[in-house]
Order: C-alpha cells, then structure tokens, then sequence
C-alpha cells in the first residue's frame, strides 16, 4: 500500500496548513499535475478527477496557532498525521510514502521515502497537490468574507501586494501567524507578536 503525500500552505503569513494524502487507483490519471503547474480552473477539474480515481483521499490541517505554538516541522507532522487518520478510517494503512521534498517532517524513515519534486514526477503527490490546494483555496476564500481587506480570495494569505498594504494599514487578523518574521515589519495595533518558547520535554 503506497500512499502520497504533499502539502499546502507552509509558507502562507495566515491561515491553516494542509496536507492530502491520497492512495492512487489502478489507471494511469492523465490531466493531473503538480498544483503549482496548473490554472485554478485546471486545478478544480483535477481534483474532482482525483476524487473520482483515487482509492482513498484524507486531508488534515494544522491552524495558523499550531503553526505559531508548534513550529512548522511539527504543525506538517500533525496535518499529516490527521491525513493518514482519515485514510486509516477508510481502511488504508499505508507500507510506504512517497513526500514531496528533501525532508521527512513525518519522522518515519521506514516507511518514508522522500523525492525533490515528487509533486511532478509522482503521480500520487500530483494528486494530493491538487486536492490539498483546492482544499486550503476554499477555506481561505471562506475567511476572505470576513477579511474583505486583505484579498485572501486570491493571495491565500500568501504575501501578496495587497496582502502586504493590507497588513500595513490594518496590522494582522485573527489568522495570521504572528510568530513569522513578517511581524517584525508590521503595523501591531495593540496585538503583540506571538513568540514561541521552546519545550524541552516531550509531553
């Protein structure tokens, strides 16, 4: 059982990070590529061909406050972790990964294989790029409503030209990671950057 994996929204300055795991069908899936390589539109036409072909899909998320209290490496590990939750409630429990990337943030060497730009030679990570991208898209589309401002609709709390002028006039929202070094150069209005302080123990 060989499952990939690929992630959205590591280096977004607000909002949640996710992460799609996805066990590949029996067909080649033609039309499907790594998220960064296709339009918006294409991207929704991927997706719902991957949901249509794939055995199973789980997709999990770490919030913008597990990316400020936990760090990234281990806000990745937890939105992984609830991916492969979703696919181990479908009845898929995977022998090998294949992750998009140099870096293991799961901490499985075992099982684990890591792959530079998986996302486009691996048809399982293309497919996760799309559905972990869609997936992210729509939610930070639903907190562009409740942030007219700062154009999370189409800049998905990346840093943008109107996401910067945004933070600039306004300071952050309530979904900002407040940790990121971009707060160092931002308009406060009375919020205080988050800072982290290390754990020494594992709880």
């Amino acid at each position: 059982m060989v499952v990939g994996i690929d992630e959205v929204g590591r280096g977004s300055w607000a909002g949640p990070v996710t992460v799609a795991a996805v066990v590949p069908g029996d067909e080649h899936l033609p039309g499907v590529r790594d998220s960064k390589l296709l339009t918006s539109a294409e991207r929704e036409v991927a997706a719902r061909k991957v949901r249509g072909w794939a055995r199973g899909i789980g997709v999990g998320h770490s919030t913008h406050s597990e990316c400020d209290e936990l760090g990234m490496t281990e806000a990745l590990r937890r939105a992984a972790g609830r991916a492969l939750c979703e696919l181990s409630a479908q009845g898929f429990e995977p022998d090998r990964i294949v992750l998009d990337g140099k870096h293991d943030y799961l901490a499985m060497p075992g099982t684990v294989r890591t792959i530079v730009k998986a996302d486009q030679t691996v048809l399982s990570v293309a497919a996760a790029s799309v559905v972990a991208k869609v997936t992210r898209d729509a939610l930070m589309a639903a907190e562009a409503e409740h942030f007219p401002a700062y154009g999370f609709e189409s800049n998905r709390g990346y840093p943008a030209p109107l996401h910067k002028c945004a933070l600039a006039g306004y300071g952050p929202t309530s979904i900002h990671r407040r940790s990121w070094i971009f707060m160092d150069y931002c308009v406060w209005g009375g919020i205080p950057r988050f800072e982290r302080v290390p754990r020494l123990f594992a709880c």
